[in-house]
């Protein structure tokens, strides 16, 4: 039996970081490229000064039909501070059995431009790895508004039954991109209930 030769080595070698005006003047005279540079900001003299994070992670909110309207479910993620990240991984929250339920993405892009953007949430429980979620959020500019970006992710079903009531389930979030770059990553709880 012959064995199959080894896969060909990638060389792929990602070129120098531009600045948005570079991008912006990039192949100028294509008219639909133009139009989908703008799509993401990348006008000229759109440029801001290139200082702090890239990309902000604003909010991770779940949103459900039948989440009473008094109700929310919302994690602020402006500050992950090393005392934020504590406080974040020691609050569980609750979520009703059974329920249709999307999860909400608020972000914002500080300068330069992210490629290949993702959520991965991998959630265990009694430390064994139960579901994992990888959503892909995309490529963005600086919003030409100013504006944050809001992302809703597809829709999912909550667990049910007596088994996955009992005990709590942690998870891991982070928001990474194609080179690897880690914009944030933080743990937190959820509990399963025959109510919100």
């Amino acid at each position: 039996m012959t064995s199959l030769p080894p896969p060909p080595q990638t060389c792929y070698k990602p070129g120098a970081a531009k600045s948005i005006d570079e991008y912006a003047k990039l192949d100028a005279e294509d008219e639909s490229l133009a139009r989908w540079k703008a799509s993401l900001g990348i006008v000229p003299g759109a440029s801001t000064p290139a200082s702090g994070p890239k990309f902000t992670i604003l909010s991770l909110e779940l949103v459900s039909p039948s989440m009473p309207p008094d109700h929310t479910l919302i994690m602020d993620l402006q500050d992950l501070s090393q005392p934020k990240l504590d406080a974040l991984k020691k609050t569980t929250f609750t979520i009703k059995e059974g329920v249709d339920y999307n999860v909400r993405m608020t972000f914002r892009v500080n300068h330069s431009i992210i490629s290949g953007v993702r959520y991965i949430q991998i959630v265990k429980r009694a430390n064994i790895k139960v579901d994992k979620l990888d959503q892909m959020l995309g490529s963005y500019g600086v919003h030409p508004k100013g504006e944050p970006y809001v992302k809703n992710f597809d829709t999912e079903e909550s667990p049910s039954g007596l088994l996955a009531r009992s005990g709590s389930y942690s998870v891991r979030s982070r928001v990474v991109d194609d080179d690897g770059e880690v914009f944030a990553d933080w743990e937190w709880s959820f509990k399963l209930g025959k109510e919100w």
